[in-house]
């Protein structure tokens, strides 16, 4: 018993506190089973592992302040035919975040954007990638009174710093000139150097009169379509899906 209470309180100096949670049980099964101590061991070990692996997960989730989670699992590639399963399963790898490349997905409300986006943003969570979530509308009044109370900088860390920024609903509502030169400079500060996924209603012809200033937008584009994935969703509203006529296909 003594030795067992002088392997918890190690266990809990080293930090290990999981492990040392299931310290008795774990020494309980290897004694009735006649572990070696080399299994013994690996089984304290993976569980202190996995489930750091888990706090961590469940961390990044947090700070990706991701609407709801979605997973592509969940997507129903059937209903929306236009857009390409292959590369999405490809993007799913996050290659395109090693290359700082972007992910940009157009079409009307309620295609599946932003459940893509979300579940891109789940996936790259799962591998151990930073990732933030903001709608434009709330990214633009953020860095708005950033920029008001002079701390511009500072705040735009919040959007340079992720491995993948998730821009949502681009296109929803015009921004004004103070928004749109904001906006650029998110775009401007993470080209080449961060990966972005954003969801717009909008097509790129009409990026002149959504940031209006048609010069600011060719130069928002250019940036942002220079390494660029484009999924142009052409399809019913999953929010209409169950309304749809019996044999409509979308």
């Amino acid at each position: 018993m003594k030795a067992l209470t002088e392997g918890y309180e190690r266990l809990a100096e080293l930090g290990l506190e999981h492990a040392a949670a299931i310290l008795g049980d774990t020494l309980q099964a290897a004694m009735r089973e006649k572990s070696d101590y080399m299994t013994f061991l690996l089984a304290l070990l993976d569980y202190e592992r996995n489930q750091r692996q888990q706090r961590n997960l469940e961390v990044r989730t947090k700070l990706a302040h991701l609407p709801y989670r979605k997973t592509l699992e969940e997507f129903d590639f059937s209903f929306q035919p236009s857009i390409e399963e292959r590369l999405v399963r490809e993007l799913a790898t996050m290659s395109f975040v090693g290359r700082q490349e972007n992910v940009i997905l157009l079409g009307p409300p309620g295609v599946g954007k932003s459940h893509l986006a979300v579940a891109l943003g789940v996936e790259a969570i799962r591998q151990g990638l930073s990732v933030y979530f903001v709608s434009l509308t709330q990214m633009m009044s953020d860095l708005r009174k950033a920029y008001e109370e002079n701390r511009l900088e500072r705040r735009m860390r919040v959007y340079l710093r992720p491995k993948l920024l998730i821009v949502d609903e681009v296109g929803y509502m015009p921004l004004d000139p103070v928004a749109a030169n904001l906006f650029f400079h998110v775009i401007s500060a993470r080209y080449e150097r961060g990966s972005l996924i954003m969801t717009s209603n909008k097509s790129f012809g009409e990026w002149g009169e959504l940031l209006g200033d048609h010069v600011l937008a060719t130069a928002v584009l250019d940036r942002l379509l220079h390494h660029a994935h484009i999924l142009n969703i052409r399809g019913n509203s999953y929010r209409l899906k169950d309304r749809l006529p019996l044999g409509k296909n979308a």
